[in-house]
């Protein structure tokens, strides 16, 4: 879809509903319930985390959705996909500013290009003790994306076609902090698997995006 058809098309995305928890759940993996409830007593201290869900036309003018690849490290989220965005700093005057500052430091958007379009619903995040709060947001103009490289493996630029598409739904079998080998619901997009948390946030956008197309 050409970005100016997807500008149209959201125009309106902040008068409907959010689908909310009904659409992430569908690609919850299967674990989580068991893991929440292990979680019941540390969710009073979850720390919060702004993530950006950033649309842009690409050089042809074509809708693109930016993901990253995170680095591998000794942590829960290892070589993961995900959205760019990163943990509230005392210095951000809201979660939407953590927001759009970690889209900058990640992968070099400028903070006064991004225009936040809607706030989705929080998804809280077990094995880290977050609570993530995503962003529904474009730029207008076709990005110089800079990776943060102590953070960032590889910019994923997902064409909008290709994220709405069903057949991009699966099931595939991931290696967890918990389990060896579980097959979980994951969106397969530029051959990396999205999963988790980051594949529950996206099937909100989706459904949204859908009522709007």
């Amino acid at each position: 879809m050409k970005f100016n058809e997807f500008l149209k098309s959201v125009a309106k995305i902040k008068n409907i509903p959010l689908p909310a928890e009904a659409s992430q759940f569908k690609m919850s993996p299967p674990f989580r319930d068991n893991l929440e409830a292990l979680q019941k007593k540390m969710i009073v201290n979850a720390k919060s985390a702004g993530v950006m869900a950033l649309f842009y036309p690409d050089a042809q003018a074509e809708t693109k959705l930016v993901l990253i690849l995170r680095k591998a490290y000794k942590g829960v989220h290892s070589a993961q996909v995900g959205f760019p965005g990163g943990k509230e700093e005392p210095t951000d005057g809201s979660i939407e500013h953590t927001a759009i500052r970690e889209t900058w430091e990640e992968v070099g958007v400028p903070v006064t290009s991004i225009e936040v379009l809607r706030a989705m619903t929080r998804v809280y995040i077990p094995p880290s003790n977050f609570f993530v709060y995503p962003f529904l947001g474009i730029t207008r103009t076709t990005p110089k994306f800079i990776k943060q490289d102590s953070e960032v493996e590889t910019v994923i630029e997902v064409a909008l076609k290709d994220f709405i598409n069903e057949a991009n739904v699966v099931t595939k079998t991931v290696s967890t902090s918990y389990c060896v080998d579980m097959p979980v619901p994951a969106f397969y997009l530029n051959n990396y698997v999205v999963w988790g948390a980051t594949a529950m946030m996206l099937s909100e956008i989706k459904d949204m995006l859908k009522q709007l197309m």
